[in-house]
């Protein structure tokens, strides 16, 4: 990377508008200038969850306005950016296009090189961004669309070895919390419910602990759930406030013990003679219990374990301009053509694991 390298980041995947710039020092080192989010939780409140047209619109609205008081914060001009990085996959396709379409917009009126960025990579290169982790590393990427043990071996090279056949934990939070009455989103409704839950009340299962690999699944367990609330509804013909943190706490629970089991089966994949770090990253990643149970995993195996900063775990613009920094070593910008992705693996010499369709595969 050249010296004093300075990158504007876009993104608009889901439901979070952001934007970032980033500064690489003349040591590699990277500083984050500024970083602007404008979330959508209100547009989207009446609706039990996220709309993929409200949030495309929203991001069309303030993406530029978000690109304007990154500017402003980092007391920089658009002529001082060096670079423009813009999420382009995965995501939903509305919210993509929106800011793929911005990126392209400022790159042809400025003539600065556009980067288009796999915003799972951006998750996945964080602790690299946060704390200059070596490579390789093993990292567990959990949000609220995906769930992946990666082996991150460079900028552009990863390699998975498992993760969800079906609902990310970040999904299954959010449809829990609708099942059991707690508002949106469900990750932080729940992780607060769980301080007063009872975590033993109900025997929830453990999916796919019996399959040694590191693969997981989260839709049974939802599922167990609606049946329990159901059994409950129909002795009491409604749910107490402590049903409801019991229901939260027994859910919860039984997501950390399957990522805690994955994760140490995820080492025994580690290569023996690498430094070992565990990392984790991705909206799920600031749920306190789960970063906990993960410290105590990477002590037993004797691992260094980073987790960002929260601003960071979740959806942000810094991340994908840090990613576009690493692979500016490793490949040309691109040009206008660069269209939107909803789906885009990082790893594509392993099979799907949702299966594929017109639009290639899933994950």
């Amino acid at each position: 990377m050249p010296p004093s390298l300075t990158i504007l980041g876009l993104e608009s995947s889901c439901d979070d508008t952001a934007a970032a710039i980033v500064r690489i020092g003349d040591d590699g080192t990277a500083q984050v200038l500024s970083s602007v989010v404008a979330g959508q939780t209100d547009l989207h409140a009446a609706f039990g969850g996220v709309v993929p047209e409200i949030a495309a619109r929203a991001h069309a609205e303030k993406l530029d306005i978000c690109v304007e008081q990154s500017l402003i914060e980092a007391d920089l001009a658009l002529s001082d950016v060096d670079m423009i990085a813009v999420t382009a996959g995965p995501g939903l396709i509305g919210g993509v296009v929106s800011g793929v379409m911005c990126a392209k917009g400022l790159s042809a009126a400025t003539g600065k090189p556009l980067y288009g960025i796999n915003h799972l990579a951006g998750h996945a290169l964080t602790p690299r961004l946060t704390d200059q982790v070596p490579y390789p590393y093993l990292m567990l990427l959990v949000s609220g669309g995906h769930c992946q043990f990666l082996l991150v071996l460079g900028p552009d090279e990863f390699t998975r070895l498992g993760g969800t056949i079906d609902d990310a934990p970040g999904e299954a939070f959010d449809k829990v919390a609708r099942l059991i009455a707690l508002p949106q989103p469900g990750g932080p409704a729940i992780e607060a419910a769980t301080r007063k839950g009872d975590p033993n009340r109900f025997a929830f299962p453990r999916p796919l602990l019996d399959r040694d690999n590191c693969d997981m699944s989260f839709s049974g367990l939802k599922t167990a759930v609606l049946r329990a609330r159901d059994a409950i509804v129909a002795k009491k013909d409604g749910l107490t406030r402590q049903d409801q943190a019991d229901l939260a706490a027994g859910f919860q629970a039984a997501v950390v013990d399957v990522l805690a089991s994955k994760t140490r089966r995820a080492f025994a994949q580690y290569p023996d003679d690498a430094p070992r770090t565990l990392c984790v990253a991705g909206g799920v990643a600031a749920n306190q219990a789960i970063r906990s149970v993960l410290e105590t995993v990477s002590k037993d195996f004797r691992a260094q374990f980073v987790a960002p900063p929260l601003a960071l775990c979740t959806d942000n613009a810094a991340m994908i301009a840090y990613a576009a920094a690493e692979q500016r070593a490793l490949r040309g910008p691109d040009d206008l053509t660069l269209s939107a992705r909803p789906r885009w693996p990082l790893d594509t010499a392993r099979p799907a694991m949702l299966g594929s369709g017109k639009k290639g595969a899933k994950a």
